[in-house]
């Protein structure tokens, strides 16, 4: 436990901190699920760009490393391409 006046209002920032960043890291995780169960590519379309927005934030923020925003971007709109080529077989 802080004895400093500054440590123990750090503690409350950081409490505060991380529960917003939990919520909007698992809002964003719900969101790629969601992407991620689509099976119509019109419909992914465009749902990609708000999901896409809302992984940026998150490492613009730090809550997630910049490489990672970028891995999971990468993936989706690789998942979105395949989801075309099931359709023309």
């Amino acid at each position: 436990m802080p004895h400093h006046k500054s440590a123990k209002k750090r503690l409350r920032q950081n409490l505060k901190r991380r529960l917003h960043n939990r919520y909007y890291a698992k809002s964003t995780r719900t969101a790629i699920k969601k992407l991620r169960k689509l099976h119509d590519k019109e419909a992914a379309l465009e749902m990609y760009p708000k999901v896409a927005s809302m992984i940026d934030k998150l490492a613009k923020r730090h809550i997630i490393h910049k490489n990672k925003a970028a891995r999971l971007k990468s993936k989706l709109m690789h998942h979105i391409n395949k989801l075309h080529e099931k359709h023309h077989e």
